[in-house]
């Protein structure tokens, strides 16, 4: 029982002695790191309302607001260390080695944060474009260092790492998003008037863009139909619900107007074999 009194006394004398000798060390560093998170939190705030006023691009000012907190909060890190006596001259060495042991197994986190800064930078697409890319196409939701995010209709989020996004193709129709589509015509109509039909349907929709102008026009001359293609531009979050639309007032408008759709027909001929010997 008494060997248990002591060690616990051990215990207790050793805290005592801990907070004497480093209480105002730990005091003060836990100062500098909470004073460090508070002015880090107020020139991101400060930082960003004022690039709102300058119009600056949502994408660069967030990575900037968020570079300029990191820096901020990493110097109290280290000044509060500074408290206890410790040199952060060990710990940069130690960090340096384990880098270049991990190199080679983070090659692709390191690829794409380099492509994302690369993005931000010269800043091919913003927040709220229309991109496709890497075989998907979505509104740009958000950028970050690592990948891009892209939202599309259905509100579905996809993620892109940014290696595979920089080096390679990519179209940006800023909001917007084509609509492509062709309706067949028999041989025996008028296309001209077919073209004016389609053409007054969609200026009936306030989706479809004024500018550029919706495109009618003979696409292609089919098997059994002249081909008859549109093309207009309609916002990427309506374009499914604005295509099925338009695609069936085309549709009745042409019908109202005796202008006939066919469908796919061919002649077929039978030859006997006494006709084909005469």
């Amino acid at each position: 029982m008494e060997e248990e009194i002591r060690a616990v006394q051990k215990i207790i004398d050793l805290v005592i002695d801990f907070f004497v000798k480093y209480s105002f060390q730990v005091l003060g560093a836990v100062i500098i790191l909470i004073i460090g998170v508070i002015v880090a939190r107020w020139t991101a705030s400060f930082l960003l309302k004022l690039f709102e006023k300058k119009n600056l691009d949502i994408t660069l000012s967030k990575f900037v607001v968020s570079t300029i907190k990191l820096i901020i909060i990493g110097f109290a890190i280290i000044v509060a260390i500074g408290k206890f006596g410790i040199t952060i001259a060990p710990f940069v060495a130690a960090l340096a080695a384990m880098a270049f042991g991990v190199s080679f197994a983070i090659q692709g986190p390191v690829a794409n944060y380099g492509a994302g800064l690369i993005i931000i930078l010269t800043r091919p697409f913003v927040v709220g474009n229309t991109i496709t890319v890497a075989g998907v196409n979505g509104v740009v939701e958000e950028v970050k260092l690592g990948a891009t995010i892209l939202t599309d209709e259905d509100g579905v989020k996809i993620t892109i790492p940014n290696k595979h996004i920089t080096g390679e193709i990519l179209h940006n129709s800023e909001e917007w998003k084509i609509v492509e589509e062709v309706v067949g015509i028999s041989y025996s109509s008028n296309p001209e008037d077919a073209i004016d039909i389609v053409k007054k349907s969609l200026d009936r929709f306030e989706e479809i863009s004024k500018d550029p102008p919706a495109q009618v026009g003979i696409q292609a001359f089919g098997d059994s139909s002249i081909n008859i293609g549109y093309r207009y531009w309609v916002p990427t979050i309506k374009y499914f619900q604005t295509l099925y639309k338009v695609n069936l007032d085309v549709y009745k408008q042409l019908i109202k107007g005796g202008v006939e759709i066919p469908f796919p027909q061919r002649d077929v001929r039978i030859v006997s074999q006494s006709e084909g010997q005469a």
